[in-house]
């Protein structure tokens, strides 16, 4: 079957289907779900993918909001991952959008299933939770869980299009300090003050911003200060984000910062402890011969490269794939690019019918790609040599 054959029956399921699946995103967006806790959410998906033909693992890989769905037989010589994701954000609902692309991922899946034995390549819709705060992909990573695949790709809703966001790697941090009480007025030579630590260890971390790279992003907020005035706090928290575009030079940042935690310390006389706050998040590894049928299938759909390629988009669990098969994160514009994802009013924009016009040009850009580059050996070796010398 010829590419041309095959965007024309992907055109059709869309235009078939993309109806039930706009009303799963505005369902999704009505009940809104935290991360790690897309019972309903991750149930409403993987029925819907059931009533369109796929079989589903869930729970999967010990997650219990987490689903891998497989139409026919498996057994192609080719896999692709399209992931899922379905998780809210706290007062604020689906103000990323994630109602919106897991609708986008699943109606790309069903428009896929058919044409498995064409492309000889089998497509998997897997449902990755809690992307807000502690990425099930890291953890489907460490279970080599996308170690067999070809491929895989999602699309992120934005106020601009980008064929490859620029995601920093992050890691996250609590920093717990330990000093000793006493009482403020009468004794507090014999306290030990752990909220002057942490005071100090921002203004370290402050003064360091000035050293480094101009795509690391430092922030911190206190968790703990304290119980009263006439007290000397005893203990205090903070919690760190570090991000850079490269993972390594993250680590390198991190350890930078924690040094800014024991020269407070050291000053201040106190110790600490830290542990991780969430999973540490790699950058997303460039791969050139998928990003090309990418922009290729942008022009096919008449979607306008209008993205700031210099621009940081943030972090997500996506990159961690993106080191162990090619992976791909292309974003869409929903709203003027003056409206930001993570307010109100990108939520506002996630249940529309432009919404729902948007959906449909998603689950197209995913479909079509995957058709490009699948059926055309050619393109399929070459994105695997591209992911091997990243």
């Amino acid at each position: 079957m010829e590419y041309a054959e095959m965007k024309e029956s992907i055109e059709e399921v869309i235009e078939g289907c993309h109806g039930e699946f706009a009303k799963m995103s505005d369902d999704l967006f009505d009940h809104p779900e935290l991360s790690g806790e897309e019972y309903a959410s991750s149930e409403r998906i993987v029925t819907k993918l059931v009533e369109n033909g796929f079989v589903a693992e869930y729970p999967f890989d010990g997650i219990e909001t987490a689903f891998r769905a497989i139409c026919g037989n498996n057994d192609h010589q080719y896999k692709v991952a399209i992931m899922a994701e379905y998780d809210a954000l706290p007062e604020i609902g689906h103000a990323c959008g994630h109602c919106l692309s897991a609708a986008i991922s699943c109606l790309a899946g069903v428009a896929l299933s058919d044409l498995q034995e064409a492309l000889d390549t089998d497509i998997h819709v897997i449902g990755t939770p809690a992307e807000e705060i502690d990425g099930a992909k890291c953890k489907m990573v460490q279970d080599g869980v996308f170690d067999d695949y070809d491929m895989a790709i999602m699309v992120h809703l934005y106020n601009q299009n980008l064929v490859r966001a620029r995601l920093l790697a992050l890691r996250s941090d609590m920093y717990t300090f330990h000093g000793k009480a006493a009482h403020a007025s009468a004794a507090p030579w014999e306290g030990i003050n752990a909220l002057n630590a942490v005071q100090l260890a921002f203004h370290g971390v402050d003064m360091l911003r000035q050293h480094v790279k101009p795509d690391v992003r430092i922030h911190g907020v206190i968790h703990e200060g304290g119980k009263m005035p006439g007290v000397v706090p005893e203990r205090a928290a903070a919690e760190f984000y570090v991000r850079a575009l490269q993972r390594d030079y993250m680590e390198e940042v991190n350890k930078k910062v924690e040094n800014c935690i024991k020269g407070a310390c050291l000053a201040t006389g106190t110790t600490y402890d830290v542990h991780p706050t969430a999973e540490t998040y790699a950058d997303l590894r460039p791969n050139q011969t998928g990003e090309d049928a990418l922009r290729e299938v942008f022009g096919e759909l008449d979607i306008p490269d209008n993205g700031d390629y210099e621009a940081v988009f943030g972090s997500a669990d996506a990159g961690n794939v993106s080191y162990v098969c090619p992976t791909f994160h292309p974003c869409l514009q929903l709203t003027p690019q003056e409206v930001v994802i993570h307010t109100r009013e990108f939520a506002k924009a996630v249940r529309s019918d432009h919404a729902h016009d948007v959906m449909r040009q998603g689950a197209a850009l995913i479909a079509l790609t995957i058709a490009k580059i699948f059926s055309d050996e050619e393109r399929v070796q070459q994105m695997k040599r591209d992911f091997e010398n990243a």
